[in-house]
Parts: structure tokens; sequence; C-alpha cells
């Protein structure tokens, strides 16, 4: 009161302002701001973070995902709800789970049972989630509507432990006829891996990750996979985990382990040393909470993540809404020239349907001192999809400059003999809302005849660079102030041969 002059409630209660506010049980939802995606999922409004309860069915891709319909910062944690028959184009759906009296509701995965297994019908989807309040335990709800509403089941909890675990995601074993669940032991940095014939009795098989991997953080989000490596019949299992913090550039960060899986016990592969290798899904700052849909068609594994850092998300400079999804991966397995198994993430097919016009096209050129320049789309805020192939040749390293005429600059860096690819982000516009944005990250590019073919989505916010189809990937968050308009690329040390480039633009979603 006294910092604004006031020396009663009653000089307070005459204010202009009291009679401008009014209750309403809607929200204005039309976009206010620049920075919002034009092709990622967001929120209307609200804050966003983990993807979760993602599954595929009758042509639809359901997506729920933690959301605070209520303010855009972390509270009040629901599942939020999107429908896409694209993997392009969502549509908002009411929000499917809310805070009840178990508490918060986390992360989890949702199936269907189509043998109704669980008791709730063929074809019912069943949800496990983590419910939080003074604990987290975890619960179960049910759908008989195909998503679109749920229903909590009546025993719940399902399942509790004496410490703190969260985010369970489950899978069917057609092999051992039963349900397997990976569960993160979060504070342990462990997974935990449970069986049940019925989604609703579990029990624990195995554990895994103690000293292993990166440690630094809390680990949470789990997913568990078969995938074949490319050009082989061989197969491997994929156990994801997420952390936070402790990734390579700071902050929330996704690795991975290859290795088997019995039905009951993970075992991860080791490298020459010996060793449990620590292996990273992407090399930027922004990608988190990754996860895969379930029910996917024609055996493939599509995932999304949470496109943001928890070292700033909730001070990015937006307001209406907080966060938005990386592009929908698709992933594989690759064997590099060091012998190792990595996995490769590469944009999902139906990405392709995002290109509007060829705004611009290059079948050769050479860059050296002199830098190649080549004009992106205007349209759009300056959006778009870029691939070319560069051939370093002897070249030191290739600077590849995506700038704006405020001179903004996001500058990739090529260094053939390092085999790595940098993405300096420093001067690539708005940075000072946190002193961790500010960041240049490095992808190892997984290739040894320095050659390198990119793939980059420019959206308003984000820039997402995919390396030889997806064997590295690299997603980073960017708030310039004018529009991206300009790339250039310098050779240093040499020439360089930059081929089949193709810039387009993006078609409005």
């Amino acid at each position: 009161m006294t910092t604004q002059g006031r020396s009663t409630l009653r000089e307070v209660k005459d204010d202009a302002c009291w009679k401008e506010m009014k209750l309403s049980d809607t929200f204005d939802t039309a976009n206010r701001e620049q920075y919002r995606p034009a092709f990622h999922h967001t929120p209307l409004y609200g804050w966003m973070n983990d993807p979760n309860g993602m599954f595929f069915k009758d042509g639809t891709w359901h997506l729920y995902y933690q959301y605070n319909p209520y303010g855009s910062k972390w509270q009040n944690m629901s599942w939020g709800h999107s429908t896409s028959k694209d993997l392009i184009t969502w549509e908002h759906q009411p929000v499917a789970l809310e805070v009840d009296g178990l508490g918060h509701v986390f992360s989890g995965s949702s199936v269907v049972d189509s043998a109704g297994t669980a008791g709730f019908g063929k074809d019912a989807i069943v949800a496990l989630y983590t419910s939080c309040d003074a604990s987290q335990y975890q619960s179960m709800a049910y759908s008989t509507d195909g998503g679109t509403t749920f229903q909590r089941y009546a025993g719940n909890p399902v399942l509790t432990l004496e410490s703190e675990a969260r985010d369970p995601n489950m899978f069917w074993d057609e092999k051992a006829g039963q349900w397997v669940m990976t569960l993160a032991h979060a504070l342990d940095h462990e997974i935990l891996f449970f069986t049940s014939p019925d989604l609703k009795v579990w029990t624990l098989q195995s554990a895994f990750g103690k000293g292993e991997g990166a440690q630094d953080g809390v680990w949470e989000c789990p997913d568990l996979f078969k995938l074949k490596v490319e050009g082989t019949d061989e197969e491997k299992w994929v156990l994801i985990c997420n952390l936070n913090p402790g990734g390579p550039f700071g902050g929330s960060a996704t690795q991975y382990f290859i290795g088997d899986f019995d039905g009951k016990t993970f075992t991860s592969d080791t490298d020459a040393s010996g060793r449990i290798p620590t292996k990273w899904m992407d090399f930027g700052k922004d990608h988190y909470a990754t996860v895969s849909w379930s029910g996917t068609p024609q055996n493939r594994r599509t995932v999304i993540g949470w496109m943001s850092n928890w070292q700033y998300a909730a001070e990015v400079p937006t307001t209406q809404y907080r966060s938005a999804n990386t592009l929908p991966r698709d992933l594989s397995l690759f064997r590099a020239p060091d012998g190792e198994i990595y996995l490769a993430s590469a944009p999902a097919a139906e990405l392709t349907a995002l290109r509007g016009t060829l705004a611009c096209k290059a079948k050769k050129a050479t860059a050296g001192k002199k830098p190649c320049v080549f004009e992106l789309p205007a349209a759009q805020r300056g959006i778009c999809e870029i691939l070319l192939d560069i051939d370093a040749r002897k070249a030191d390293s290739v600077s590849i400059d995506i700038t704006n005429k405020a001179g903004e600059r996001v500058a990739l860096t090529y260094n053939p003999a390092a085999h790595t690819l940098a993405f300096d982000r420093r001067n690539s516009g708005l940075k000072d809302f946190s002193k961790d944005f500010p960041a240049v990250t490095v992808a190892p590019t997984f290739e040894n005849g320095r050659k390198i073919s990119l793939r980059i989505f420019i959206d308003r916010s984000s820039i997402e660079v995919f390396g030889n189809n997806g064997h590295f990937v690299s997603t980073n968050l960017v708030f310039p102030t004018q529009p991206y308009s300009k790339l250039s690329v310098t050779s240093h040390g040499g020439s360089t041969k930059i081929s089949n480039l193709n810039i387009f633009s993006i078609k409005e979603q």
C-alpha cells in the first residue's frame, strides 16, 4: 500500500482499474505473439512442457502434454490434448485430465488395449500417469471414446514406491504375452522395469542405470523400443532417458542407451573399452522429454519432444503461451565409422507437405573466402526449409550463416577434420532474458568423407538442423528481432563445393 501512496484499503477500492475487470469463462485465443511458431505445435494459451500419453488410432495422431491452462508458467499440471491427421496441422481438444485429489497429473503414456486386458473393453485407451502431491504415485485413467474423455480408475493409485518415481511408459510384449513398463527412479538415476498381465497389477523385474550414462540430473520420461540397424537385419533395443540438468550444453537433454531386452532386463552395449557410453539424441539446447507414439502404422517409431530447456523455459519472450514441440521425427539405427551403433532422428515423412514455393535453387556453386549468398523467402517472417550438400574438399572449415538486416546471425560451422557441426546463437537476436541462453552447441557429424547433407527448418523462434538424414540433429530456439533473410556459405583454407541447394517457402497452416 505505502509504495503506491495509499493509506487505506478504501482509497485502493476507488481506483479505476477495478471497474475494468470482468469475470469470464472463455479466453481470447487470437494469436498476439510474433514468436509463435507457424508450423510447430503449441498450446493456444498457457504453459506446456513434456509431451506424454501419445498414441495413433484410426488415422489420428493423439498428442497429450503437460499443461497449465491457467497461466504461462509451470503449475496446475494437467494433460492438454491435440490431434492431427498429418503430423502438421493440429486441432486443439478439451483438457483430457485435470488435477484431482491425488495431485498434479504428471507425465505418462497411453496404449490401445486391443484385447481389453484391463477390463475396460476391447480397444479402450488406457493411460498411466504420475499423480504428484506430497509424494509420487502411478495412476490409471481410461477412455472408451477414442481418447477424447477419460475416467479415473477407482483403484488408483495402481503403483506406489517408497522413493520418488515417475513417468510410466508401457508397451505390449507380444513374445511374453504381457505388458512392460519403464519407470524413472528419478533421484536414484535409474530406470525400473515392471511387467503386468492387465495394466493394473505390476511386478518389479529389474533396474538399469545406476552409475551409468549422464548422472548429473534427475532421470525422467523413459521409453523403450526395438529398431533395426540400417542396411542389416540386426535388431537392437533403445532405452531413452531424459535428464535435467546434465545435458551436454547445460540444462535438460535426452540421452539414450543401445542394448538388448529379454522381457525383464535391459542390458546395455559397451564400447571398445568395455564401458557403457553416454549418447545424446540431439545436440542442441532445446530438445527434451522426447518420447514416442504407441500404435504407429507400419512399425514406425515416431517421436516428438519439448522444444525448450528448463534453464530458461519460463523466461523466453512470449506471454500468451510458453513452449512448442519439436517437429515429429522418425527414428532408426545406424552404425557409424567408429563401429558404434547410434540413433538417427529424421524429419517425419509427412513434413514434405509443408513445402510451398521453391524460392531458391542452385545445382552447383563454389564457396571460398568470398561467400555464396542466397536469399531466404520473405513470406511469413522468413520461415522456410533449406536443403544443401556440402563438400569441404581441403577446406579447414565451412561457415554457414543465417542472417537478417538487423545484423543478427546464427552461425553454423562445419569442421571436417574434427567431424563436427557447431551452432552459435550468441548473436541470433533477443538473448538477455537468461544468462544461459547465449550458447554454442557442437554436434558430431558421424562421417569420414568431408561431406555432409543438411536439412534446416527455420520457424519464427526456432531452427532445427538435421544432418545426413538425421544421423546428427541440433535443435535451438532463436528470437530474431527481424526475420532472417539471407543464407551465406564461406569456405576457409580452401574452396568448398555446394550442391543440390533448395530453399522452400512454407505453406500457411
